[in-house]
């Protein structure tokens, strides 16, 4: 966090330099015209300090600037909500003793972010992402997010462990854990085909794959859990109504 706000002040303390010496303006002629202490802002354009909205906007009018400050969403929350978690601990109950299993795992390039479980088949020279989800609002960015995040894991710290150097780099799949809830039954209906060109794995293999010995992992796909009670339990097909994933 201390780093990625250094990089931002840096960033826009080089803004209002620029913006400064593209209107052949000086700090001191600057620093009255928005009251700003002539110090403080060689500080700011320095990237030393952090200033204020208000400062901001002070700086941005006398240079004939707006100020548009909003978020980019990138790899999705860091955290989870309690249905997540509960799913996830489902999920690490029924796996069969054969797949090694990592939790909050984080990949940096790519792309940035957490993974909310890995689990590792050496056998099969296999890695899977594993994305937990209660509620999925934007089908797209989900897919993105997911599809971004597997392909990121060889920069994972724990991928030193998956994928020794003296062997060949295991696959990477991925699977996504979702609630059945009435939403998000209604959102399988509604994208089934674009999710099935996502997550083309019958349910059932997956399940099989997860909780069996020897049954072969069939690739990325979706399997569903229910929560009730405070309780999740992890389903072998997907729910009534679903059509997705048999």
């Amino acid at each position: 966090m201390g780093r990625a706000a250094r990089e931002l002040r840096a960033r826009l303390g080089a803004e209002l330099r620029q913006l400064r010496l593209d209107a052949n303006l000086s700090q001191r002629a600057v620093a009255a015209a928005s009251q700003v202490d002539q110090g403080y802002l060689s500080q700011v354009e320095a990237g030393a300090r952090e200033p204020s909205f208000a400062v901001l906007i002070a700086l941005g009018d006398v240079l004939g600037a707006d100020l548009a400050v909003r978020f980019y969403p990138t790899t999705g929350p860091r955290i989870r909500d309690r249905i997540q978690a509960a799913m996830v601990e489902a999920l690490l109950v029924d796996l069969h003793p054969r797949w090694k299993r990592l939790l909050e795992v984080p990949v940096h390039r790519p792309a940035r972010g957490f993974i909310d479980t890995v689990l590792a088949s050496p056998f099969e020279r296999l890695v899977v992402a594993v994305e937990a989800q209660s509620e999925i609002r934007r089908i797209e960015q989900q897919i993105r997010w997911a599809r971004a995040k597997a392909e990121s894991l060889p920069s994972a710290s724990e991928w030193a462990m998956l994928a020794p150097p003296d062997l060949p780099p295991p696959a990477i799949s991925r699977l996504l854990l979702v609630r059945s809830s009435k939403s998000m039954r209604e959102l399988a209906r509604t994208y089934e085909a674009g999710l099935d060109t996502a997550y083309p794995a019958r349910a059932w293999d997956i399940h099989q794959a997860l909780t069996t010995a020897h049954a072969p992992w069939p690739g990325a796909g979706i399997i569903w859990a229910t929560f009730e009670g405070g309780r999740a339990r992890i389903l072998e097909r997907p729910p009534r109504g679903v059509s997705l994933g048999r």
